[in-house]
């Protein structure tokens, strides 16, 4: 599988993210992008909404089936 630059960023802020246990710090990185590459930084900031939002929906997810389960 081809992995793009953006995918590598993305993957690798989150990471980053995860380590620092800061969820904001995707914001510091969107904006050096902004500055050589407005198109990157829109990517890459949808590129990361759309993960964190992923991450959310499998945590709201798998709470309820455990909840569910336990009944």
């Amino acid at each position: 599988m081809h992995v793009t630059s953006l995918q590598r960023i993305r993957r690798d802020v989150l990471a980053a993210q995860d380590e620092m246990d800061n969820d904001r710090f995707y914001l510091e990185v969107a904006k050096v992008l902004s500055t050589l590459s407005p198109s990157m930084e829109e990517g890459f900031l949808t590129a990361i909404r759309i993960r964190m939002a992923e991450r959310r929906g499998r945590e709201f997810l798998d709470k309820r089936m455990a909840a569910h389960r336990k009944g």
